[in-house]
């Protein structure tokens, strides 16, 4: 029986562990901190099967750069010299226009699809508790523009890819969402197979799971280094020791580039830094996970709360909350909602999302060590996607045909 260490005890990171579990692999998970409370627990909890556009869509800088000036752009950039920025942020702005666009949508959708029947087996066979809810997932607008730009989208999306959604006018969307002021929006698409969960308990009987499954869990035990022998890894270094290791797993999210001297190859992934807020759910709280669309922030009614949340901000591995980026969640759920906040706050959080600038995850081997493999850079659908890139990873280390092409995911893309 092989032994593999998985460095990363995040979404993927413990997909990536089940699914070597299952492959009759010995897994040692590894966590810097407590496994399940990195980038994914406070996140929206949304499985967005359904909307596969990158976030390099045509005009979002001249969109994001008005915005930054009037103080409001969901999108920040935090002014400094930072050449590894710039030139990721050169690199995206290269995909920002609709050839490409496309292209990653292509290349992104087999991924997403595959994660679906997945979860469905996951949720099914294991009855994890982590208050699975099937209503599917409201994209909201409040101006006309809004929803008939989003129609063009909803076009594409289904003359592409086969994902239509169901479009409701004010009168209608306030029948079918009774959450939402009468007034407030021209309308929202209904996109009926899209999931979302209460992902730090997805985690927590992720975990238990793993572990009746013989999976051994270290946590506040960050990597040091990987020892290398003639092309292989044979161990990792850690504060508690050395671990011996048959293949090793790195899943480390935004935290990747730090390691990027042990992986031998530089991985183009910048901090993407969200926020949230969660609440107890207030009294008219919303039975549809909502995307506040015209204003970036979404809504995620869980049975045991209610969190807010969204915003895209690069500005490093800074580890201070923003003010003024929670306060816009709150402000911008109250130009839609009847109650737009719960009686209190629980947790005020942020997160950092491995962004790359195709929009397109890494899954492939380190080039310097043939049994050394890397999942991150899955931007801000790395909780949708975790069990098909899991998966896909149990596949490449024992060997066994992959479910899905790998070529899209791989590093040798970054070298043109």
């Amino acid at each position: 029986m092989s032994h593999v260490v998985v460095i990363g005890g995040g979404a993927i990171g413990t997909a990536c562990a089940h699914y070597l579990s299952i492959a009759d692999c010995d897994v040692t998970l590894l966590d810097l901190g407590e496994q399940g409370k990195g980038a994914t627990s406070g996140n929206c909890g949304h499985l967005a099967y359904s909307h596969l556009q990158p976030l390099s869509e045509p005009g979002i800088i001249l969109k994001t750069l008005k915005a930054m000036g009037r103080g409001d752009s969901p999108l920040f950039i935090k002014p400094r010299i930072d050449p590894a920025l710039w030139s990721w942020l050169l690199h995206f702005a290269r995909h920002c226009n609709e050839s490409s666009m496309l292209h990653l949508t292509q290349a992104l959708q087999p991924l997403i699809e595959a994660s679906e029947p997945l979860y469905q087996e996951l949720m099914d066979q294991s009855s994890l508790d982590c208050e699975w809810d099937e209503h599917g997932s409201l994209y909201v607008f409040r101006t006309q523009q809004g929803m008939e730009n989003f129609s063009e989208t909803n076009r594409m999306l289904d003359e592409e890819f086969g994902l239509s959604a169901e479009r409701y006018d004010s009168e209608a969307l306030t029948e079918l969402e009774p959450a939402i002021r009468p007034g407030t929006t021209s309308g929202a698409w209904l996109y009926k197979n899209d999931r979302h969960l209460h992902p730090e308990k997805l985690l927590a009987s992720w975990r238990a799971l793993l572990e009746s499954q013989g999976v051994t869990i270290q946590e506040n035990c960050p990597a040091k280094s990987i020892i290398r022998k003639t092309g292989y890894a044979s161990a990792v270094i850690t504060d508690s020791g050395e671990i011996q290791a048959d293949a090793v797993v790195v899943a480390t999210g935004a935290w990747t580039p730090l390691l990027n001297k042990e992986l031998g190859c530089s991985i183009p992934v910048q901090p993407g830094k969200g926020y949230s807020v969660t609440m107890p759910r207030p009294k008219r709280c919303p039975k549809y996970l909502l995307h506040l669309s015209d204003d970036s922030v979404v809504v995620t009614p869980m049975a045991s709360g209610y969190r807010l949340g969204s915003t895209m901000e690069f500005s490093g591995y800074d580890p201070t909350l923003n003010r003024r980026r929670l306060n816009r969640l709150v402000e911008g759920a109250a130009k839609y909602l009847h109650e737009p906040q719960g009686s209190s706050i629980t947790e005020e959080w942020y997160g950092w999302r491995p962004m790359t600038y195709d929009n397109l995850p890494i899954i492939d081997r380190a080039p310097c060590m043939n049994n050394v493999f890397i999942a991150t850079g899955h931007n801000m659908y790395g909780l949708t996607a975790a069990t098909s890139t899991g998966k896909l990873i149990a596949e490449m280390v024992t060997e066994t045909e992959p479910h899905i092409a790998l070529e899209p995911y791989s590093l040798n893309r970054f070298q043109s």
